[in-house]
């Protein structure tokens, strides 16, 4: 995807960001703040050629704390070795300008997910199946990298006008273990975590898998699957013997087919979820006659 352009959740407020001179960064120039998150900023900038790239920047009240470099940088390690996908991100380089760790990244003109979704673009209604089986397709490569992206979810999946996937985002991806594992730190968002994640037991890959099943379910539904406003509503809903509402009863023009893959990536023990998500691939494409 080199050479295409990444516009990363452009909001309309951010407008005002824009630059009007050529500030520099190292050998790049900012020219338009394209979004700002708790830990860093992404720009679009220009190089030397007037190439453009996106460039994601640590922030600079956090350049001295050490845990946000350390998740930085990880971040932009494992997007380094992920081999070229036309579903991630495309990786440039990494690395730190007068001590501000810095990310470049191809340039795609894409909004993400849940932006889209809350102002109901048409673009996820004309492309709703490419856009799952693509999201899917991303992040088998990132599993078949030996990588778990652990902080699956709309925000971090960029669409393009075409319907077009990206993934980005890799700061709490960690390497696949042989075993499910427990982290010291419990990485993800509440929302998109599979019980055995909110429960603080050891996980593995699976849980990018319920991850994608709640997203999926959102997208084709308007509705989360498990409701909450904390952890342990969320968990209590997971826990729920009726598991979740079948996503017919929302949206009747939901495959039948697809329904059930949605509710298996779903389901509460990881054991009856897909085991690999090159499968879950081929269960979408079924479903939806791809």
């Amino acid at each position: 995807m080199a050479g295409c352009a990444t516009r990363f959740n452009v909001a309309r407020a951010l407008k005002s960001t824009e630059v009007t001179g050529p500030e520099p960064f190292g050998r790049f120039h900012l020219r338009e703040l394209l979004n700002t998150g708790g830990m860093s900023e992404i720009w679009l900038v220009v190089d030397e050629r007037s190439k453009p790239y996106a460039l994601r920047r640590l922030k600079h009240d956090l350049r001295f704390n050490f845990t946000a470099r350390r998740r930085f940088k990880r971040g932009c390690e494992v997007l380094s070795q992920l081999t070229e996908s036309d579903h991630i991100v495309g990786y440039v380089e990494h690395g730190k300008v007068s001590g501000t760790l810095y990310l470049l990244m191809d340039y795609v003109q894409a909004d993400n997910l849940k932006e889209l979704f809350a102002r109901q673009d048409s673009v996820l209604k004309e492309n709703v199946a490419q856009i799952l089986i693509d999201a899917a397709t991303g992040l088998s490569h990132v599993h078949e990298s030996g990588y778990m992206h652990l902080d699956f979810k709309p925000e971090n999946i960029l669409v393009t006008r075409n319907g077009a996937v990206r993934l980005i985002d890799f700061d709490m991806a960690q390497p696949i273990p042989e075993a499910p594992v427990k982290f010291a730190k419990n990485p993800g968002t509440p929302s998109y975590m599979a019980p055995e994640q909110l429960k603080r037991e050891p996980i593995d890959a699976r849980v990018d898998i319920f991850a994608f099943g709640v997203s999926a379910y959102e997208l084709l539904t308007n509705e989360k699957p498990f409701p909450g406003d904390s952890p342990g509503e969320i968990l209590a809903a997971q826990m729920e013997p009726a598991g979740p509402v079948p996503l017919r009863e929302h949206n009747p023009d939901v495959p039948p087919a697809l329904e059930q893959v949605v509710l298996k990536c779903l389901e509460r023990d990881p054991a009856r979820r897909y085991a690999l998500s090159g499968l879950l691939v081929r269960e979408l494409q079924g479903a939806l006659y791809v």
